[in-house]
């Protein structure tokens, strides 16, 4: 072969190539935009819940990140209330929209991604629910010391279905991404059980309106540990290969 004959190869397969990326289908391009939208909630609904504790923090005169529950921003007659409420809202709903694009990442080849979506869906829309629907009292507790566990008992079974949906959506997803992805899961599991216990030991120092050192660090590491997690599913599936609707395999 000579070099014209090279040279017109070349240029008839980048000719080829521009054309294939001209004439790449809409629907197609449209599908790619609406998956990293859905995707990216992930992320974006993990930086919306710290901004929330954050801002509620300083809405709530003397309220201590160190010794307070994060649920103590939202309870009722709390003054930051009115600010997290809406904002908590939209977590649930950027959850929500995240676990249908998880589903929609899963195709009909990966169970466990499928089963991770579903979890994350149904934690989505129960937190939805739970404040949106049921009214912003319904689940809320009380104020530090203005309840009790058997009146908090309705925001106590509501949180407890909260973290076994995200703990069976990381049981789930440790399968669905490959080793590296497994073990992390694996150590957040971990975290997220251990820290949750060591909070619970606070529930009734926190009924009775006691003193309550340290549990904000606590809880946080456990909720932290959570949203960091969903944020990093949803970065690993981002980076996933994906071809016009067909996904590449984990």
């Amino acid at each position: 072969m000579g070099a014209g004959d090279i040279e017109e190869v070349v240029m008839t397969t980048i000719g080829m190539t521009q054309d294939r990326g001209q004439t790449m289908p809409r629907p197609v391009r449209s599908a790619s935009i609406v998956r990293k939208v859905l995707l990216s909630f992930g992320i974006l609904s993990s930086l919306l819940y710290l901004t929330t504790d954050l801002l509620g923090g300083t809405r709530y005169e003397g309220y201590s990140f160190t010794s307070q529950a994060i649920s103590e921003l939202a309870a009722v007659g709390a003054p930051s209330k009115p600010l997290v409420d809406p904002l908590f809202i939209t977590y649930d709903l950027l959850a929500l929209a995240f676990g249908i694009g998880v589903f929609r990442e899963a195709g009909r080849r990966n169970r466990a991604l499928r089963i991770t979506a579903t979890m994350l869906m149904g934690y989505g829309a129960i937190g939805l629910a739970a404040i949106a629907f049921a009214g912003p009292t319904l689940f809320a507790m009380h104020q530090r010391g203005a309840g009790s566990l058997a009146s908090d008992a309705p925001h106590i079974i509501l949180t407890g279905v909260l973290v076994l949906l995200l703990l069976l959506a990381m049981g789930f997803g440790s399968l669905a991404l490959g080793k590296r992805f497994r073990l992390y899961s694996f150590a957040t599991v971990l975290m997220v059980i251990v820290f949750g216990a060591l909070t619970s030991m606070f529930a009734s120092r926190l009924a009775a309106g006691q003193p309550t050192p340290g549990m904000g660090i606590v809880e946080r590491i456990d909720v932290y540990s959570s949203l960091l997690w969903l944020a990093v599913l949803g970065i690993a599936l981002l980076r996933r290969p994906w071809y016009g609707g067909e996904r590449a395999l984990p």
